[in-house]
């Protein structure tokens, strides 16, 4: 969707062997470099006794920090292509490192280019990705009548459903994209004839589609 961030809510790990060398991928969400950095010293203690421990990382809604390195390995051959794994995906604020453990065979630089670039696809596979656009929270309060004719426009727009509170009045909250906003208030005011009561919430970024 357009104007829209994937990211990673739940990081995980996964592992790739190729002749031998293990590459085992850690990833993490993050918000800040200094994040970013703290996780990838944790992950050089837990695996002190590795060869290498490259990383990859992006920060910001137009990832306007993006790291990473190949931390001894020929060069190009596992920074940049963990890089290039995580803006395919069009990830944002996600730190991934591939631990490598040498298994006593050279793999040569496309070897370590498709292994460092499997292992960071196998981590992403093990964590939550969700997806977040702008957005804000609408509120209509209105009678049992004017119910049926919001939730038939809401649907007909997909538009999901957050909240309802059903008493002498039915309040009903949705969760609007952006650019659906103006359209749904402007519907809801015309089938109820303007007797819906609506609020509508800043707009800012809201998760979708999880």
């Amino acid at each position: 969707m357009e104007g829209s961030l994937k990211i990673v809510t739940e990081g995980g790990t996964g592992e790739v062997v190729e002749k031998k060398s293990r590459f085992i991928a850690s990833v993490f969400p993050i918000q800040t470099e200094e994040e970013a950095l703290a996780y990838l010293s944790q992950v050089r203690k837990k695996y002190y006794d590795a060869r290498h421990n490259c990383f990859a990382y992006v920060v910001g809604e137009k990832n306007e920090t993006e790291r990473c390195s190949d931390d001894g390995e020929p060069s190009g051959t596992a920074g940049r292509p963990m890089m290039d794994v995580l803006t395919g995906q069009g990830l944002h604020n996600v730190l991934v490192v591939v631990t490598r453990y040498f298994g006593g065979t050279l793999l040569g630089t496309g070897g370590l280019v498709r292994a460092y670039s499997a292992a960071a696809k196998a981590g992403l596979e093990n964590c939550v990705i969700q997806e977040k656009i702008r957005g804000c929270l609408v509120h209509f309060v209105t009678d049992y009548n004017g119910l049926g004719k919001i939730q038939h426009i809401a649907a007909g727009l997909e538009i999901p459903e957050k909240d309802a509170v059903y008493g002498e009045k039915v309040e009903i909250t949705y969760l609007v994209p952006a650019q659906k906003a103006d359209q749904l208030e402007r519907e809801v005011t015309e089938k109820t004839g303007g007797r819906t009561g609506i609020d509508r919430e800043e707009e800012t970024w809201i998760y979708w589609n999880t």
